[in-house]
């Protein structure tokens, strides 16, 4: 009974997969032909505008970029270096094991506290206002608990046969780390943070919490400038009545996926990279 249970199990689970597949490639489709109309060039060097013809998602496009290579150089030190502690400086006692389940927890907090989070810390407090640091700081606490719990389960792969072999050669602990750990790691290491901008780029609730504009006619200038993001930008034109909006945010979601299907496919090639070079 057991092995024809484990059985059922496995067969309505591919079920599920393949149906949520079907599902989801019948959405891209149809979103693709929808927004077939609209892709081109000058969809993506145009500015916003209210008439739906000459609409364009560059304030967006550029904004989205801003924004995750500033989540990513905050959050990837930061979130890299909390794991290195945890897996191999820090005790084993009761203080760790509290702050690694609350790491855990945080993982799973729904974004929209990470953006109440960042309203009144950032933007209120810091008074850094509605601008492209305030948004990339609240998307940083909102990724950094994924990038550390990948971090750490990429170190842990690593084989204690090799830091014992450096330090049997004299290596102190950081040399062991720094030249043998990490490089060893770093193909999880980069997948997980990868796919944890992937989710940052996506994000729209927090954003919005802290005061993202839904229409910009702007580009900007420096860290400290108002912006959008395309998820705001797709939201803003979704909720217009008229049809040819809908055209445009279809448009949008298409240039979205395209965006982060690149950085899934840049976590494969580096890891595909970093692996050869490992071994």
């Amino acid at each position: 009974m057991g092995k024809r249970g484990d059985f059922i199990l496995m067969v309505v689970g591919l079920l599920f997969t393949y149906v949520a597949l079907g599902v989801l490639v019948v959405l891209i489709i149809d979103v693709f032909f929808d927004a077939l109309p609209r892709l081109s060039i000058k969809f993506i060097t145009s500015y916003p505008s209210r008439i739906p013809e000459h609409a364009g998602i560059l304030p967006a496009l550029v904004g989205s970029i801003w924004v995750g290579i500033l989540t990513a150089v905050i959050s990837f030190p930061l979130g890299v270096l909390t794991a290195i502690y945890f897996e191999e400086y820090a005790p084993r006692n009761i203080f760790t094991e509290i702050l690694e389940i609350n790491i855990a927890n945080l993982a799973g907090v729904p974004s929209i506290i990470y953006g109440l989070l960042g309203l009144e810390i950032f933007v209120r407090l810091m008074g850094l206002g509605r601008s492209i640091l305030a948004g990339s700081l609240t998307l940083a606490l909102l990724v950094m608990p994924i990038i550390v719990i990948s971090a750490r389960e990429a170190l842990r792969t690593v084989p204690n046969s090799i830091r014992e072999a450096s330090l049997a050669l004299g290596a102190t602990k950081w040399q062991t780390v720094f030249y043998q750990v990490i490089p060893a790691a770093m193909p999880g290491i980069l997948t997980g943070t990868i796919l944890a901008l992937s989710r940052a780029l996506g994000e729209t609730a927090p954003l919005i919490t802290i005061g993202a504009l839904t229409f910009i006619a702007f580009l900007p200038d420096s860290v400290l400038d108002p912006f959008t993001v395309l998820p705001i930008q797709i939201f803003n034109w979704v909720s217009r009545p008229q049809h040819e909006f809908a055209i445009n945010a279809a448009a949008g979601i298409v240039i979205l996926l395209a965006l982060t299907l690149s950085l899934n496919l840049l976590a494969i090639y580096l890891r595909a990279r970093y692996s050869k070079i490992r071994w």
